[in-house]
């Protein structure tokens, strides 16, 4: 096994580990570690909430989760001789959930969990049709994900990071603050927001201390989106075997990773749409000199997938054009024809005795693919969903004997505010 270069104990909370990682994104977050180019080193992840959610039948914790604190990120990470302008290659050689005697009663290698915010926390892709919080316990076993909640319904885990990236530089920083502060004065109250703000209330900072921590915090940029510097992109394909191109802004470059998934459909639409849990991940650096303006990757990583997601051969697909449920005509705007794929969906499924809710969580933590079919043909964009068929205990394909209907066991738990 590679030397675990970021060890964490599963029965402690995130801040009482040997090393503390941070939920933030600042240049000044010290590295905890530093590694050499060529070297192999695991590095232990915690789930993103640090245990904030339970395996119960209850959405309570869910409808009250505590999105200041997230993501818990392992790292940094510095690499030696790492700086300015060069790319780091990282190989991901694996990554797994934590092993079963070590995972305690946090999520692990036994269980992880799929959730929908309350709009009033922070929403999801269809927010408008689910305003509710809901939970989703799905169960591992021998790569096979399975849930109580969802019935005739498994399929092998597409293990990946939903988040890893290089620190950004100070400039950068500022840069970000600049626009998404910009975008959110567009519509300041909206529910849910248009961004997040730096927010200092439960911000941490690796070793940061005192005067530093506060400055800092006051300025560090929130975890939640994808940026140039990678983070939280949740791509369902960077899984073992994915090398990644991050472009280098500081000394070291600090790579910090977490928010593991043992599943994922593309999109990741319920928001916690993955299948959450902790984990590890091994991994193999190595630097490009230069790379950035050699390659014109001067901002967003570029990556080569890792090849051992399952194979499937049959789907069935759904898809949706810029047009509203109102009947309004959109031009070209494929977040809304992806969003209407994902409700035919949604709405065919149920057909066969799912409800709403457990088909929305089948589409988040399932491998769907989600593609842009057609960008061109004014006023429609064409977005598809394609739902894997073998997933499914049973034939979903229509078919003249009609649907067969699932028989229900424990109903999806919610929780209102």
């Amino acid at each position: 096994m590679p030397h675990d270069v970021f060890p964490l104990d599963s029965t402690r909370k995130f801040t009482d580990q040997k090393y503390v990682g941070h939920n933030r994104w600042h240049p000044d977050v010290p590295a905890n570690v530093e590694v050499r180019p060529g070297e192999v080193f695991r590095v232990d992840c915690r789930e993103w909430f640090d245990g904030a959610i339970h395996n119960d039948d209850s959405a309570e914790d869910v409808l009250h989760a505590p999105l200041s604190t997230v993501h818990v990120l392992s790292g940094p990470i510095a690499v030696q001789g790492a700086e300015p302008g060069d790319l780091l290659i990282v190989d991901l050689l694996d990554v797994g959930p934590i092993p079963q005697e070590d995972s305690g009663p946090l999520s692990g290698q036994g269980w992880g969990y799929t959730g929908v915010f309350a709009t009033q926390n922070g929403g999801g892709f269809l927010t408008e049709q689910f305003p509710d919080a809901y939970k989703v316990i799905w169960d591992f076993m021998g790569g096979t994900a399975t849930s109580r909640h969802i019935p005739q319904v498994s399929f092998t885990g597409i293990v990946h990071p939903g988040l890893m990236g290089t620190a950004p530089s100070h400039a950068l920083l500022q840069k970000w603050n600049a626009r998404e502060a910009a975008l959110i004065a567009t519509n300041p109250d909206r529910v849910p927001p248009l961004a997040l703000p730096p927010l200092p209330q439960d911000a941490i900072l690796g070793n940061l201390v005192g005067a530093d921590f506060d400055r800092a915090a006051a300025e560090a940029a929130r975890t939640a989106p994808p940026r140039e510097n990678g983070g939280n992109q949740d791509i369902k394909n960077f899984t073992k075997g994915t090398r990644v191109f991050y472009p280098v802004f500081v000394p070291g470059a600090n790579l910090s990773m977490g928010d593991l998934h043992f599943s994922q459909g593309d999109g990741e639409i319920t928001f916690c749409g993955a299948i959450e849990m902790g984990g590890f991940m091994d991994l193999h650096v190595d630097l490009i000199k230069g790379g950035m303006e050699t390659y014109g990757v001067s901002e967003n990583a570029i990556f080569m997938p890792g090849n051992v997601a399952p194979q499937f051969s049959e789907w069935l697909a759904f898809s949706g054009t810029s047009v509203t449920l109102d009947g309004e005509q959109h031009y070209l705007d494929s977040h809304l024809s992806y969003q209407r794929a994902c409700l035919h969906a949604i709405d065919y499924l149920t057909k066969f005795g799912y409800s709403p809710i457990q088909a929305y969580m089948i589409l988040g933590a399932a491998p769907i693919e989600g593609r842009l079919s057609g960008v061109v043909d004014i006023p429609n964009s064409c977005s598809t969903v394609y739902i894997p068929t073998a997933i499914f205990g049973f034939d979903v394909a229509p078919s003249a004997d009609g649907p067969f209907q699932v028989e229900q066991g424990m109903d999806v738990p919610m929780a209102s505010f």
